[in-house]
């Protein structure tokens, strides 16, 4: 299991944006072969700042998704809002 974790950081104005395409995508994404669930989480001091939370079979998995159409129209929407650039991990639980 693969966990992919984006750290975003959004113009105060575009928070609304990125919620309305983030609720678009989130059932696509976790309908995406290899993907076993998607969160998205808010910083609890800076409203601005989010984090989602995406589990994944492999690597290989992940690496399809990056591939796909459905990332590359829903980054590319998402991206058009950042203030600041994102910080992305992909990590495997070890206990």
């Amino acid at each position: 299991m693969i966990i992919r974790i984006v750290k975003m950081t959004f113009d105060h104005r575009k928070v609304e944006d990125f919620l309305r395409i983030f609720s678009d995508a989130q059932h696509k994404i976790e309908a995406f072969p290899g993907c076993k669930g998607v969160d998205l989480t808010r910083d609890v001091l800076q409203s601005n700042i989010f984090m989602t939370i995406s589990i994944w079979e492999n690597l290989a998995s992940l690496d399809e998704y990056r591939k796909s159409e459905l990332f590359k129209t829903t980054w590319s929407a998402t991206k058009l809002l950042f203030s600041e650039r994102p910080d992305a991990w992909s990590v495997e639980k070890i206990r």
